[in-house]
């Protein structure tokens, strides 16, 4: 059960109404995670905004997947596991490898290895991340541009995992547990 009260979308504060609705229309849903936040309607703005400008960036949406995958085992989020297992094999198309793999860090493609193991080492260092790593990251040939949102993605994965580590959020995906809570 979660720790912190998740209302319905109809209990949720006015300001945070239409951000809600516009996550209803996106996925037909109103996830647990969406409803918790909502009860700050900051806090659901900045969330919705900076994943919303990520989406337009230029990492493609498996490789935002795998990382939300990555930092959400790194993380231990239950929550995060379930929601983005669900997304990246319904919606993204990953295989069971490759949501299993990018779960330990790792793809079979150099690119997205490179990508992934760059974001395990920002959120192990907390981002004070080795010049090797850096040089790693663009002889795999991603850009400064894309190294930055790469480390955005972490951030915004580091945002919800904490919240719903710390919330216990009610999982409403298909379950998936982290490897330290198997």
């Amino acid at each position: 059960m979660s720790r912190l009260s998740i209302p319905t979308v109809a209990d949720a504060p006015a300001a945070s109404q239409p951000l809600l609705a516009a996550v209803h229309k996106k996925l037909g849903v109103v996830p647990n995670l969406m409803k918790l936040l909502g009860q700050s309607p900051a806090a659901l703005e900045g969330y919705l905004s900076l994943s919303g400008a990520l989406d337009k960036g230029v990492l493609n949406a498996k490789l935002r997947e795998s990382l939300a995958l990555s930092v959400a085992e790194f993380n231990g989020c239950d929550y995060c596991l379930a929601a983005h297992s669900y997304i990246g094999k319904n919606l993204v198309k990953l295989s069971d490898d490759e949501i299993a793999q990018a779960r330990d860090g790792h793809a079979t493609d150099a690119r997205t290895q490179a990508a992934l193991r760059f974001a395990g080492q920002v959120a192990a260092e907390r981002g004070r991340v080795q010049d090797a790593d850096i040089a790693a990251l663009r002889a795999a040939g991603f850009s400064d541009a894309e190294a930055v949102e790469i480390v955005l993605h972490v951030a915004l994965n580091v945002l919800t995992n904490y919240i719903n580590n710390v919330a216990h959020t009610d999982v409403d995906f298909p379950r998936v547990s982290s490897y330290t809570h198997a």
